[in-house]
């Protein structure tokens, strides 16, 4: 992970507090659903974005979502 400094660390630390899943995703995050999409499961699923975010978005547009921690 990359270390950051002055203002783009606290910016990182502020979307990292309002994330509902109270942490990072990591590249693996993004295979996850690669391989969700490309298998049997996904089959159905066509013309979709998909945001990889731990619901960091949702939290921006629709407020403390902080009570899905609890729920993970």
């Amino acid at each position: 992970m990359t270390n950051f400094t002055g203002r783009a660390e606290m910016s990182y630390r502020k979307m990292l507090n309002l994330c509902p899943a109270g942490r990072g995703g990591m590249t693996d995050k993004v295979g996850d659903l690669a391989e969700l999409l490309m298998s049997n499961k996904g089959r159905w699923i066509s013309g979709s974005d998909f945001l990889i975010d731990g619901g960091t978005t949702a939290s921006y547009w629709y407020g403390d979502l902080q009570y899905l921690k609890a729920t993970n």
